[in-house]
């Protein structure tokens, strides 16, 4: 058998009866927490700490619309750092290069985008993409194929891709990017409207595959929440979109208006659901979390392990460009002062937060939201209290070490109670 955490409920069939029911499957669910499964609880009980100790000593600051809507913006970075990460981590692997392959796909799409290249933004972006995928296929290969440690690879791989990137840049030292389309990804902002439109769209798709993934469930004799349960998880998706456009509706501009949900959220969101759908709903995420829970099984049941880490490296490289699309598009340039070292370290940091284990076989890409959210929390309301950025640093490695504690407690716990 391969020992292997599935991203969403097990699959395996049971008794209909004790689960059945809104408090038997309650129930259920404080067992698995007692035993140690505690999913994203630490990380929203450490988001929800977080915001009231700041909203505190920022005398109100921290929980205003526009401060919030800033930290939505500047997580979205570590955010999809860490969900790229999250596919080296399920393997039990690292990718050390991811920092500097963004800034690699950045200054592609810079160089691509410049007035008399003749290339359009939409091309600009898939040579980035395409640039990184590339650079996750070679860095995969030599980790699958030749046996070396992803460690040493993807630390190579740092320190060369920076070097390409300074070469490339030369002794400017920094591109600008003069096109709005690209720009506007972080600047820009839906209309009022278009944003309840959007929402509304969004919770309907999760409302239809939620309930229909339920119900099939239930009719297979799986285990799935009781119907009431299925209708609280769509009704909070429903208050928790529509708080959120309320909140960018609200003008949060000091000079002239702005409001609106950003573009940049939507990126985020789509991102989140093409991997989870990656993770939970393929043949493919079915083989990583296998790998990640035990290679050796995962082998002798005929998976291909090299196969699967080249793909799982490539996508984490892949996704490193999409965020290095959004750092350039923020600073509207990409130039070398780029710190891939830290971005790569926050990215690591933000997936463990979320609940992604570093042994393998047990994370998700909510959890690389999750962590990016508090990263961004935490550098947003030390930055409105002007604590200095060594006080930034200690603070997050404090939380990255309760994290990595409680995911090493949760995992002696759980083989313990088998």
């Amino acid at each position: 058998m391969v020992d292997v955490e599935q991203p969403s409920d097990p699959g395996a069939a049971h008794p209909q009866g004790a689960a059945d029911t809104v408090s038997g499957y309650l129930r259920a669910g404080v067992r698995r927490i007692k035993d140690g499964d505690t999913g994203v609880l630490p990380v929203i009980a450490g988001m929800l700490l977080v915001a009231v100790l700041f909203q505190v000593l920022s005398h109100g600051l921290f929980l205003t619309s526009g401060n919030l809507v800033n930290l939505l913006v500047q997580a979205a970075v570590f955010s999809i750092l860490a969900m790229g990460q999250v596919f080296a981590l399920l393997l039990g692997e690292i990718d050390l290069s991811i920092g500097f392959v963004a800034g690699l796909g950045a200054v592609v799409l810079a160089e691509r985008v410049q007035p008399g290249t003749g290339w359009p933004w939409w091309a600009a972006v898939l040579a980035a993409l395409a640039v990184c995928a590339l650079i996750g296929v070679v860095q995969g290969t030599l980790i699958t194929r030749i046996g070396l440690p992803s460690f040493v690879v993807t630390l190579g791989g740092l320190l060369f891709w920076q070097g390409v990137m300074l070469l490339v840049l030369g002794s400017g030292g920094s591109i600008l990017i003069q096109d709005n389309t690209i720009n506007d990804i972080v600047s820009g902002n839906l209309s009022r409207v278009a944003g309840w439109v959007v929402m509304l769209v969004i919770v309907g798709v999760f409302a239809g595959v939620t309930w229909r993934s339920d119900a099939r469930r239930r009719t297979a004799g799986l285990t799935a929440p009781p119907v009431a349960l299925t209708g609280a998880k769509i009704l909070l998706a429903l208050l928790g979109g529509a708080g959120l456009v309320l909140l960018c509706n609200a003008d949060r501009g000091r000079i002239a208006p702005v409001f609106g949900v950003p573009w940049v959220l939507l990126l985020v969101f789509a991102l989140l659901a093409v991997w989870t759908f990656v993770l939970g709903r393929t043949r493919f995420g079915r083989y990583v979390y296998a790998i990640g829970g035990n290679a050796e099984a995962a082998r002798r049941a005929g998976i291909s392990l090299a196969r699967i880490r080249t793909i799982a490296f490539t996508l984490t490289s892949l996704t490193a460009g999409v965020g290095g699309i959004v750092y350039a598009s923020r600073l509207r340039s990409i130039s070398t002062a780029l710190d891939g070292g830290t971005l790569v370290l926050y990215a690591v940091a933000a997936a463990v937060i979320g609940g992604t284990s570093l042994f393998g076989g047990r994370g998700k890409a909510l959890h690389g939201v999750l962590g990016g959210l508090v990263i961004a929390a935490i550098d947003n309301g030390m930055g409105l209290q002007g604590f200095s950025a060594a006080s930034k640093y200690m603070v997050t490695a404090f939380v990255l070490i309760v994290a990595v504690t409680i995911d090493a407690v949760a995992r002696r716990n759980r083989p313990a109670l088998r």
